[in-house]
């Protein structure tokens, strides 16, 4: 008998609100976060636009020294385990260096966060300096504070776990993988509890220019920001890039009764799988993802029809909209047509990694408050995609299952099922 895994505690920081319930709020009031990038000069750019995290201040979660050392990314990371350990009731009290070890044994608490890209703000500046003024003028932190895995790295340091501290790379489909491993981790016994998620922060010329070449971005409504995003619309032109993490604590079932925790959901089940056919494009014929999709699932121990309510990955793409449609209609069966489906990054835009973690936590608001999230400026939905998208407005319902899937370059695959929660 599988072990049960349950959610004990959420973190996020994002485009629609930096801690969960003012993100929950914006979902409900369908807000975007989508604005004109802020953060660096875009005069040579055809992208102006981007759902970037405003008024965020690292030293409200953690020492300034140590917000210093880190780049974005991993700030986000810690900021948000800092207020999903908080939630959890996990959080210690602090130490003569001003970190909080967790309250649970460390060597049994593990930490698996999703990133894709790292710390590209910091790549860009030494690159700049190397160019300029040679290697020795080069930023000393460069290689510690630029690779994916220091989020993970940082939050272990941070909060005094000893356990197994992961990365994991897949793409757009970090996040979602980082919560399927931890889940895995804590069946497998080696962990009881595990901080688990995803954390990108890539709104920087360098990234923003990189996925301008590959013609992936919205550029057609610079001047409406907050219409760019519109998965599953016929006149979506290109995603646009977010920012922000999302972090769940995960425990088993025993250990969270056994302390007396609220539990806020069920995570019950987890698949992934590869295309295996191009590296940026998913499988047209939606296979791959249809099969993680009934991967979850079964590991879920439901049928396609238990489940109520989708997440979709939804990037406001020509090719990813009609694709992950295809994906659900073989996953789901006729079932397809009478759950609802909707894609969040029309809110808060595509936060890469950090879109699981993010994403799963907006399933779990979901569940407890009883809405559908909606996709806004479905304003004239695409033929091809023909499912129930929850246009404009956030509808209401109970939900006892729902599912949230991601796509990453590569072919990766990955999809989470969390439960309600009946003890």
């Amino acid at each position: 008998m599988k072990k049960k895994v349950v959610v004990t505690g959420m973190g996020i920081i994002s485009p629609i609100g930096c801690t969960v319930e003012d993100f929950c709020a914006s979902l409900k009031a369908g807000k975007s976060g989508i604005g004109m990038i802020e953060s660096f000069d875009t005069t040579d750019f055809d992208v102006k636009i981007a759902g970037e995290v405003k008024n965020f201040d690292p030293t409200v979660w953690m020492d300034k020294k140590e917000a210093r050392k880190m780049c974005r990314f991993t700030q986000f990371a810690v900021a948000a385990t800092a207020q999903a350990l908080i939630h959890a009731g996990l959080m210690g009290d602090a130490d003569a260096d001003g970190k909080r070890p967790v309250k649970s044994n460390a060597e049994r608490t593990g930490v698996v966060m999703g990133n894709g890209i790292g710390g590209f703000e910091t790549v860009s500046e030494s690159m700049r300096k190397l160019f300029y003024d040679g290697p020795r003028r080069m930023l000393p932190l460069t290689v510690p504070m630029m690779i994916p895995n220091e989020a993970s790295g940082n939050i272990s340091m941070m909060f005094g776990t000893k356990g197994p501290a992961f990365t994991q790379v897949t793409a757009c489909a970090s996040g979602t993988d980082a919560i399927g491993q931890g889940l895995d981790l804590i069946r497998a016994g080696r962990c009881d509890v595990v901080i688990a998620g995803g954390t990108e922060a890539t709104i920087v010329p360098f990234a923003v220019g990189g996925f301008q070449m590959l013609k992936a971005l919205s550029t057609k409504r610079c001047n409406e920001p907050e219409k760019a995003s519109r998965p599953f619309d016929a006149d979506r032109d290109g995603f646009v890039m977010g920012e922000g993490a999302g972090v769940m604590i995960l425990e088993s079932e025993e250990h969270a009764k056994a302390r007396g925790a609220k539990i806020h959901a069920e995570l019950a089940g987890y698949g992934a799988t590869a295309d295996a056919y191009h590296i940026t494009s998913p499988d047209p014929e939606g296979n791959g993802g249809a099969n993680a999709v009934k991967m979850a699932i079964a590991d879920a121990e439901l049928k396609p029809e238990d489940i109520q309510y989708y997440n979709a990955h939804g990037t406001s793409t020509e090719i990813n909209d009609p694709t992950e449609t295809k994906m659900i209609k073989i996953a789901f069966g006729d079932h397809a047509y009478k759950m609802k489906v909707s894609s969040t990054k029309s809110m808060h835009g595509h936060c890469i990694a950090g879109a699981g973690g993010i994403e799963a936590i907006a399933c779990i608001l979901a569940m407890r408050d009883g809405f559908y999230p909606p996709t806004i400026n479905l304003d004239n939905p695409d033929p091809n995609c023909d499912l129930d998208y929850v246009p404009h407005k956030a509808q209401y319902g109970e939900i006892n299952a729902a599912a949230s899937g991601s796509l990453g370059f590569g072919g990766h695959n990955g999809v989470v099922v969390f439960k309600k929660y009946k003890g």
